[in-house]
């Protein structure tokens, strides 16, 4: 089963809903060498389901005194997808290890992972 690292609005419960049809249960966790940025949001069904104009992003600094705290949620194959795409362009998808030492996937900036 896949894990997903929120740090953002996929943690909010209506963009759960609208995004994966059911609230996701997870654990807080912590990613090492990352520090949060923000871009600005213009694709329209991601502005109506978040109702935020600007998304957090992750962005990588390989610095081990960086941290950023977040949910773990435990999602399906499907569900895996459906985050695809609700997240613009501007994301990647990559693994990546966390404080606890369990890996899952998460959203960085494109342009520098």
């Amino acid at each position: 089963m896949p894990k997903l690292f929120s740090y953002g609005t996929l943690q909010q419960e209506n963009v759960q809903l609208a995004t994966f049809g059911r609230l996701l249960d997870g654990q807080q966790d912590s990613l090492v060498g990352y520090v949060l940025g923000e871009i600005e949001i213009t694709d329209p069904d991601v502005l109506q389901k978040s109702g935020k104009r600007f998304h957090p992003m992750l962005i990588k600094t390989d610095n081990a005194d960086d941290k950023v705290a977040g949910v773990i949620f435990d999602i399906n194959d499907n569900e895996l997808l459906q985050a695809d795409s609700y997240e613009v362009d501007a994301y990647k998808r990559i693994e990546a290890k966390f404080a606890s030492g369990q890996v899952a996937w998460i959203y960085a900036d494109a342009s520098k992972n």
